[in-house]
């Protein structure tokens, strides 16, 4: 009888879950991330899931079939914005070393993950997710292989259910042919890295054993474990290279040992090889658009050319916040993607580079990236252009059609103080 009571309550909470009707937002300018735009949209969500995306004027529509209607006109509705390869949620201050939790000692960890160090309770990440990032790619640091990066939602009660993709591929950090003897914007002087051939065939003999635990063993090992994926096409790996010649030979060592799924991040010679990254089919993970060039003769402005430049030519790329404080300047992201169209780049395309873009690269495009029906309703409206640091105002932010507090110790100290 028991039994029977709790199967009949359970068929109704079904019921009334699937019985509910949609939300509707009509009137704003949607931006839907995958380079086009409506102007007068109506998009509905229901179950956590876009089930309308429509130009108002083309369609007829019944107020009595949503739950409630959210008038937007005037406002911008974008698909959250994506951050890849970040440090945010695993670091704090970093100044204190005991709140730097993205690096490991030893310079082989393809084992470490990030998952398990991620803070649900950062305070940064209520910062961020405030200037639209409401997803990051959470990246460890640190030797030649740092370990595995996933994929979380900025919200939740804890890393569990912050969750979007575990352990989505391996990084590991290319070494230099050269490097520059200069501290940060000092010239320096262009030296050879002697041990480059070296730690090539460090990466050789690792990777040897790898395809051969893979193929045959069946004794645990972790390392050797978390590389099993590079193999089978189940994890991407991330090799972090900038010059030319690097990641030539990156693409190269990729195709030798059978590599499934390669990303390039850094890519700061990325059009000197454009070529090769379209004829292969590699994407890239662009350094931030805010930066320094990569040497003193180059034009100053050549990092905020990229963008258009690398899309003229027909590279896949999305852009990224990595360099100093990472963490608490990811809240940018947006506006070095409002940099590039100063300098060329197409708004909607500059929307794709942090949406649908970074989406089909971290091979999560199948459910979030884009305002597409069936696809998760993970978006945010801004009262103004959320590329411009002028007029960007986040109002409202979902995260699989469940709103979340976009208050954070900024707004409150600001509030605190605003009338004193």
């Amino acid at each position: 009888m028991k039994n029977r009571i709790a199967s009949i309550l359970l068929l109704v909470i079904v019921l009334n879950v699937n019985g509910q009707k949609p939300k509707l937002f009509i009137g704003a300018t949607a931006h839907l991330g995958n380079g086009e735009v409506i102007n007068n949209a109506a998009i509905s969500v229901k179950n956590g899931v876009f089930e309308l995306v429509a130009d108002a004027t083309q369609i007829r529509i019944d107020p009595t079939a949503f739950d409630t209607i959210h008038k937007v006109y005037g406002k911008h509705i974008y698909p959250s914005f994506i951050l890849p390869n970040t440090t945010l949620g695993i670091t704090e201050i970093d100044a204190i070393r005991a709140s730097r939790d993205f690096k490991e000692t030893g310079n082989i960890n393809p084992n470490i993950r990030s998952l398990i160090a991620y803070n649900t309770d950062s305070k940064i990440t209520k910062t961020v997710r405030t200037n639209g990032v409401l997803i990051a790619q959470v990246t460890p640091r640190g030797g030649m292989i740092s370990g595995q990066s996933s994929i979380m939602y900025l919200d939740g009660d804890n890393w569990e259910n912050a969750i979007l993709k575990i352990d989505d591929g391996i990084h590991i950090n290319w070494p230099n042919t050269y490097y520059n003897t200069g501290w940060w914007a000092e010239p320096g002087e262009v030296k050879q890295n002697k041990k480059y051939q070296e730690k090539i065939s460090e990466l050789d003999k690792l990777f040897s054993k790898a395809k051969s635990y893979h193929l045959s063993s069946k004794i645990i090992d972790l390392k050797m474990e978390s590389m099993r994926g590079l193999f089978d096409g189940t994890k991407k790996i991330y090799l972090h290279a900038n010059s030319a010649s690097d990641m030539r030979d990156a693409i190269e060592f990729s195709e030798k040992n059978n590599i499934k799924k390669l990303i390039i991040v850094g890519g700061e010679d990325a059009l000197a090889i454009s070529d090769i990254l379209i004829k292969k089919n590699i994407p890239v993970i662009l350094n931030r658009v805010h930066r320094l060039p990569k040497s003193q003769d180059s034009p100053i402005d050549n990092p905020f050319k990229q963008a258009k430049e690398l899309e003229d030519a027909g590279v896949v790329f999305c852009l990224s916040y990595h360099g100093d404080m990472e963490a608490m300047g990811a809240r940018n992201l947006a506006f070095t993607a409002g940099t590039t169209v100063a300098y060329g780049q197409s708004y909607e395309k500059a929307v794709k580079s942090i949406t649908l873009n970074a989406a089909k690269i971290l091979g999560i495009d199948n459910i979030v990236g884009s305002i597409k029906e069936g696809k998760e309703a993970t978006f945010f409206i801004s009262s103004g252009d959320a590329l411009d640091m002028r007029t960007n105002n986040i109002e409202e932010a979902f995260i699989k059609g469940k709103s979340i507090d976009l208050n954070n110790h900024q707004k409150q100290l600001f509030n605190k103080y605003k009338m004193k």
